[in-house]
């Protein structure tokens, strides 16, 4: 059996033929002449193997084919429609699903008045944030399940990633108020390391610049409490139990606001930002338009994004 295939052009001049009930105002309709439109419904008919209308010198009129298919044509040419809208408001980033991977200090600093901007307006755009370390966020991206990623220092991933810089993060020491940073403009590291410290896990950037730190000025490093998570370093300092070295992004994270926060000089630290993403690889229109966005966004003096 012949396999049937209209297409949606003699489709939709079979039903506006259909409701004008002639050939004339149809093809005016339609921007057509007479005999165009003509030959478009015969090749219609051909196809379909079957008389779409019986029609004379006055008259037009459906056959029962033709009524059959009017029914399934306006679905069929409805259906089209709100394909080509919806992919259209895919095109336009009003529609579709962002996927980002990032160190939580960066995607919580940093992510959310920009997401707060990115989707107001757009009930039909999902952002999912994957927070993971360095080496996660990384094999995110090359897996496909992030469109693009925040880290802390370019990662190659065997060549195949991309880094852009967004910004320095500067190291601030912080304490508890009533500590031994109130009467301090700024803090040395050689001072800090001296008093109990509260320092993140192996594995983290912000101990392995900690750490790099410490050796540049030789000094011991001998923290008293080592946590996994910023929430937990910044309750342990906020109790008083420990003075800690973080970056600005952090400081929203583990409620800075509360805390005494001083510049931490001798050496300067900063974690290089940029955004990771897969060489040569198109994004989405979506995915495009918020790292656009990132990137346009400004950054107060800490590092992160202003509201």
């Amino acid at each position: 059996m012949k396999r049937i295939n209209p297409d949606l052009n003699s489709l939709r001049a079979f039903v506006v033929l259909a409701d004008s009930g002639g050939f004339r105002p149809a093809a005016e309709f339609l921007g057509l002449s007479g005999p165009a439109l003509s030959r478009q419904i015969a090749r219609l008919e051909d196809g379909l193997s079957t008389r779409l209308f019986d029609r004379d010198t006055r008259n037009l009129r459906l056959t029962p084919s033709g009524e059959e298919l009017l029914a399934l044509a306006r679905r069929l040419l409805q259906e089209a429609g709100k394909a080509v809208e919806e992919f259209e408001a895919f095109l336009a980033a009003r529609r579709g699903r962002v996927s980002v991977a990032g160190l939580p200090s960066i995607t919580a600093g940093l992510l959310p008045p920009i997401i707060a901007r990115f989707v107001a307006g757009r009930p039909n755009l999902d952002v999912c944030v994957l927070d993971a370390l360095s080496d996660k966020v990384a094999a995110a991206v090359l897996e496909g399940r992030a469109d693009f990623g925040l880290t802390a220092g370019a990662s190659d991933g065997a060549g195949r990633l991309a880094f852009r810089k967004l910004l320095d993060d500067p190291f601030y020491a912080v304490a508890a108020p009533g500590g031994p940073l109130d009467d301090m403009d700024e803090v040395s590291w050689e001072d800090l390391v001296a008093l109990p410290f509260i320092a993140m896990a192996q594995g983290t950037s912000v101990r392995a610049l900690t750490e790099a730190a410490t050796v540049q000025i030789g000094a011991a490093f001998e923290p008293r409490f080592e946590v996994s998570h910023l929430a937990t370093a910044g309750a342990l300092v906020a109790e008083g139990l420990g003075v800690s070295a973080l970056p600005g992004l952090t400081l929203p994270v583990i409620g800075g606001a509360s805390l005494v926060v001083r510049p931490l000089k001798a050496p300067e630290v900063t974690r290089r930002i940029g955004l990771v993403f897969l060489a040569g690889r198109t994004l989405s229109p979506a995915a495009q338009e918020l790292i656009d966005l990132i990137l346009r966004s400004p950054r107060d003096p800490l590092g992160h994004a202003a509201a």
